[in-house]
C-alpha cells in the first residue's frame, strides 16, 4: 500500500495523506485533485478500491493502425493535446504485427474503464475484418467516435475526409496537365477509404473522356514496399501519373520511377495523399492532397465530449473538404505520348 501511495503521490505530485483521503473517500480534497489521483491510478495500472469502480476514468483510448505512416502520429499528437486541454489523459494503443489486437486494446480498454474511444483507421474501415469487439463498446454504451470512412450499420459518429473530392481535385490536376493515361495504387478492395476513392477515379476519368483499364489501377498494402510494386507494374503498364492513396505509397512509386530509369516529373507524375510530414522536403516534393487533420481532430473531440456529457451523438459521417497542394512531383505529360494520343 505505502509503494503504490508513494508512486501515485510522486505522479501527481501530492502528498500522500492526500492521496490516502482520495482512496479512502474522505473530505478535503478537491475534485480537480481528486480525478487527478484517480487517473494516475489508472496510468499505473493499480485497481481503483471497490467504492470507486463504478466511476469512469478519466482517459480515452487512442487507438492507431500503425506509426510507421506519419499521419498518425500528427493525428495522435492532436488529440492527445486537445483531450488533455479538457482534462483527459490519453492512452496509445497501435497495433503492431504479430502484436496486441484492435480486439486485445478494446477489452484492456474496457478494463480500465476509460471514459471514451478514439479510433483512426482502424479495422472498422475494412469490410472483411471481424468487427464483433465493436459490439461491447456499444453493449456499455461506452463514448466512441471513428476517423475515416466505416463500413455500413457501425453505429458511431464518424469524422472523415471525402476521399471523392480527394481523388477527383488529383484526377483533374493530371488531366489540365495533359495526361490522358493515368493510373492508381490504392488500399485493399475491401477497404472502404479506398474503395471511395476507386469509385470517384472512375467517375472523373469517365468525366474526362477517358479510359481506364483494370490493368491501371493496382490495390495493395499501405507501405512504401507497397508503393514501389505497384508503381513498378502501373509503369509497365505505360502511365505517365500516379494516383496514390497515402504518402508512402507515393514514394515507394517514386523509387519504382527511379528504378525503371524515369524522371518525377519528366517522365512519370506522382500524387500522394495526406501531405504527412516532411513531404515537401523529399526531392522532388511530393504534390499531395492535405487531409485536415486539425480540423477532423477538434470534430472528432467534439463528438466524443458530446456523448461523454450526455448529448446524443449523431451517427452521421462528418465530411471534410481536402486540399490539392501542388508541388515538383506533377508536371506537364510527356510529350510524345500527347502528341500520340492526339494523334489518335
Amino acid at each position: 500500500m505505502s509503494k503504490r501511495l508513494a508512486e501515485v503521490a510522486k505522479k501527481v505530485g501530492v502528498s500522500e495523506a492526500t492521496v490516502s483521503r482520495v482512496l479512502n473517500g474522505k473530505p478535503g480534497v478537491g475534485e480537480a485533485t481528486r480525478q487527478q489521483v484517480l487517473t494516475a491510478l489508472d496510468v499505473l495500472g493499480y485497481e481503483r478500491p471497490t467504492k470507486l469502480r463504478g466511476q469512469r476514468a478519466r482517459l480515452v483510448g487512442l487507438v492507431l493502425p500503425e506509426l510507421q505512416n506519419p499521419i498518425f502520429p500528427a493525428f495522435a499528437d492532436i488529440m492527445g493535446g486537445a483531450l488533455a486541454q479538457n482534462g483527459y489523459t490519453p492512452v496509445l494503443c497501435t497495433q503492431t504485427a504479430g502484436g496486441v489486437s484492435e480486439a486485445d486494446y478494446v477489452d484492456l480498454l474496457l478494463q480500465q474503464q476509460v471514459s471514451g474511444v478514439v479510433f483512426a483507421g482502424g479495422l472498422y474501415t475494412q469490410a472483411a475484418a471481424n468487427h464483433a469487439h465493436y459490439d461491447k463498446l456499444r453493449e456499455v454504451a461506452l463514448p466512441t467516435v471513428l476517423v475515416s470512412a466505416p463500413v455500413e450499420g457501425m453505429g458511431f459518429p464518424t469524422v472523415s475526409c471525402d476521399d471523392w473530392a480527394a481523388t477527383d481535385m488529383a484526377v483533374n490536376h493530371l488531366v489540365q496537365l495533359g495526361h490522358t493515361r493515368i493510373g492508381f495504387a490504392f488500399g485493399p478492395s475491401d477497404h472502404m477509404p479506398s474503395r471511395r476513392k476507386a469509385e470517384a477515379a472512375q467517375k472523373a476519368m469517365a468525366d474526362a473522356g477517358l479510359e481506364l483499364p483494370a490493368e491501371h489501377m493496382i490495390r495493395s498494402l499501405y507501405s512504401v514496399e507497397a508503393g514501389q510494386a505497384s508503381g513498378a507494374r502501373l509503369i509497365k503498364a505505360g502511365v505517365t501519373a500516379i494516383v496514390c492513396a497515402s504518402d508512402p505509397i507515393a514514394l515507394g512509386v517514386i523509387r519504382a520511377a527511379r528504378k525503371a530509369g524515369l524522371s518525377v516529373p519528366g517522365d512519370l507524375s506522382v500524387i500522394g495523399y495526406d501531405d504527412s510530414a516532411l513531404m515537401g522536403s523529399i526531392e522532388p516534393p511530393l504534390t499531395t492532397v492535405r487531409q485536415p487533420i486539425d480540423l477532423m481532430g477538434r470534430m472528432a473531440l467534439e463528438l466524443l465530449l458530446g456523448q461523454m456529457t450526455g448529448v446524443a451523438g449523431d451517427v452521421d459521417e462528418f465530411l471534410f473538404e481536402p486540399e490539392l497542394v501542388v508541388r515538383s512531383s506533377t508536371g506537364p505529360a510527356p510529350k510524345t505520348l500527347r502528341q500520340a494520343s492526339a494523334a489518335r
